[in-house]
């Protein structure tokens, strides 16, 4: 028997329903249904009566039960004692000014429940740096955004967004449903300090060279478009103040959301992290 399986049955013997249950376990219900199926069909008996009233435990659903609780009790023992003799396990992860994204959250929170013996640590790092410190060796892997220089990462692509244009919202052009990279001709844009990743610089100011102040951190931006009417760029998921708003632009490539680490880094607790992302991210 599998010790997931043994956790579903404990969660449907406890609540006694399988809505519930399965609201407990994060997952549908379909799924749940059938895992508990096949957990009857392993043992070879009905481990709960079903009934218009509800469910019930079996005699032998009641037996499960108690070996089950004692089973994953173990089971939890022994990986605090492999986690004590290894020490505590840390990853630092670098995020780039997107700590607001829905993805971030459902990671977190999927992440805590797979690995709770895990002290993760968060590096929120400005627009200069896409890859949030990975080359410096400040994180152990970074959620940020593409393009820039892969040279000796690994990168896996999670997502990618529209972006559009961020304007005051009493600008000339605020009031158009889409915009073209060619209508914000001759504006000033917002520009990145010299040394900056240029495929990363390239990309915020639209493959062209512009002029405008130079910003580091994602409120640098807005202030600028606020105060100066600067052109400004962002996801069309981010959501700008009452007195900016976004406008698509149609000609711009999307921005890829990812997750990114250094070549050849074997850290399992990497590889564990950029799976729980791409589930997290793909819903």
């Amino acid at each position: 028997m599998e010790l997931r399986s043994l956790r579903y049955f404990v969660a449907v013997a406890e609540e006694l329903h399988f809505g519930r249950a399965a609201t407990r376990l994060h997952m549908s219900q379909p799924p749940l249904s059938r895992a508990i199926g096949r957990l009857e069909a392993e043992v070879g008996a009905l481990l709960f009566t079903r009934s218009a009233a509800g469910i019930a435990l079996t005699p032998v659903g009641v037996v499960l039960l108690d070996e089950a609780r004692a089973l994953l009790g173990h089971a939890e023992q022994v990986r605090a004692r492999v986690r004590a003799a290894a020490g505590a396990a840390v990853l630092t992860v670098g995020i780039l000014g997107d700590g607001a994204d829905p993805g971030v959250a459902r990671l977190a929170a999927a992440y805590r429940r797979s690995h709770p013996g895990v002290d993760v640590r968060i590096r929120d790092a400005d627009l200069t740096d896409p890859t949030c410190g990975l080359r410096a060796g400040l994180v152990d892997v970074a959620l940020t955004r593409a393009p820039f220089d892969e040279t000796a990462l690994t990168v896996r692509r999670l997502r990618s967004d529209p972006v559009g244009a961020v304007l005051r919202a009493d600008d000339p052009l605020a009031g158009r449903s889409e915009l073209r990279l060619a209508d914000l001709e001759g504006r000033r844009w917002f520009r990145f300090p010299e040394g900056t990743d240029p495929l990363w610089q390239a990309y915020w100011q639209g493959g062209a060279h512009r002029e405008g102040p130079v910003v580091r951190a994602v409120q640098e931006c807005l202030q600028a478009v606020l105060w100066n009417g600067t052109v400004g760029l962002a996801p069309l998921g981010h959501r700008p103040p009452a007195e900016l708003t976004l406008v698509p632009l149609a000609d711009m490539p999307p921005s890829p959301v990812v997750a990114a680490w250094n070549a050849g880094d074997a850290n399992p607790l990497i590889r564990s992290f950029v799976d729980a992302a791409t589930a997290a991210y793909h819903r």
